[in-house]
C-alpha cells in the first residue's frame, strides 16, 4: 500500500511559478514511475508528465513541454511539479499517482495509487 500527499497548490498570478510536491509512504515508491494529472472543472484526468522510476527519463503533455519539470528524490519518497510560466489554462486540481510499470504511461488507468490532489488555480 502506497499513500500519497500533494502539497505546493495555491493562487498564482498569469507567467507566474508553483512546486508542487508529492511525499510517498510505502516501500513500492522508488520502484515505479510516477505521473502528475490534472482535472479541471467538467473535463476528464488529464496526464501531464511523468518520471522512470530512477528519474532518468521524463515525458510530459505538448501543453506543458518546456514550461513544466518533474523530478524525483527517492531517498526522500518524494516527487515534484515545478511549473513555470503559468497560463490561465493551467487551472484545475492537480494529482500525484504511482504506476504499475517502471515508465511513465500516459493513461489513468495504468497508475495504482493516487494522492487526494491540490488545487492550483492561475488567474489572468
Amino acid at each position: 500500500q502506497v499513500q500519497l500527499v500533494e502539497s505546493g497548490g495555491g493562487l498564482v498570478q498569469a507567467g507566474g511559478s508553483l512546486r508542487l510536491s508529492c511525499a510517498a509512504s510505502g516501500r513500492t515508491f522508488s520502484s515505479y514511475a510516477m505521473g502528475w494529472f490534472r482535472q479541471a472543472p467538467g473535463k476528464e484526468r488529464e496526464f501531464v508528465g511523468g518520471i522512470t522510476w530512477n528519474g532518468g527519463n521524463t515525458d510530459y503533455a505538448d501543453s506543458v513541454k518546456g514550461r513544466f519539470t518533474i523530478s524525483r528524490d527517492n531517498a526522500k519518497n518524494t516527487v515534484w511539479l515545478q511549473m513555470n510560466s503559468l497560463k490561465p489554462e493551467d487551472t484545475a486540481v492537480y494529482y500525484c499517482a504511482v504506476s504499475g510499470a517502471t515508465i511513465p504511461l500516459r493513461m489513468v488507468s495504468t497508475y495504482r495509487y493516487w494522492g487526494q490532489g491540490t488545487q492550483v488555480t492561475v488567474s489572468s
